[in-house]
């Protein structure tokens, strides 16, 4: 998977959660995560998408992709076991979990680019 910010491309080694059973479960109970790792989670269509952070102990940035790639939120800094709800107004086909303060490291912007196989691959 790649991120590309004006800052250049950043690439990530990523897991892809694209069953009902690996979206729900996520990287609940994980105590670490790689700097170049993440987790992408493919909803299939585009669709208003809310996130929660039980059962999660490590602090993530959640950056929702539309269909065609393009970065529409950004959620940074998310709180670890929070049930508050993370819920951007934009659809999004697509969420990329990474470890918080990858977005700010990397300059990531809304409008940014997402490249990877699943992307742009119909739906």
């Amino acid at each position: 998977m790649v991120l590309e910010t004006a800052s250049g491309s950043h690439s990530f080694t990523v897991e892809i959660a694209d069953t009902t059973a690996e979206r729900t479960r996520g990287l609940m109970y994980r105590r670490e995560m790689a700097p170049d790792h993440g987790m992408l989670f493919d909803f299939k269509r585009s669709e208003l998408l809310s996130f929660w952070m039980k059962n999660t102990y490590i602090s993530l940035d959640m950056i929702f992709i539309a269909a065609d790639g393009t970065v529409n939120f950004i959620a940074r800094d998310t709180v670890p076991e929070s049930t508050d709800l993370v819920s951007p107004p934009e659809r999004a086909r697509f969420v990329l979990e990474v470890v918080a303060g990858t977005a700010d490291r990397i300059g990531l912007k809304v409008g940014d680019r997402a490249r990877h196989p699943l992307i742009g691959a119909g739906g």
